[in-house]
């Protein structure tokens, strides 16, 4: 499920710029180099959400 915390984390790996958001190792990456461990687990398992809040911003 997307929660806010996992939005929030989104958020903050976009606006850092430190990978493209359509690249998700390099996302998952990111997030856990920031500590954000639950987009990491979120996108391993939940690809499909995170490709249509990525591409949309729709849940």
């Amino acid at each position: 499920m997307l929660t806010e915390k996992i939005k929030e984390q989104i958020f903050a790996v976009r606006d850092s710029g430190a990978a493209n958001m359509c690249e998700m190792a390099a996302v998952q990456r990111a997030a856990f180099d920031r500590g954000f461990y639950e987009l990491v687990l979120f996108i391993e398992e939940n690809r499909e959400s995170y490709w249509d809040f990525v591409l949309t911003g729709k849940e």
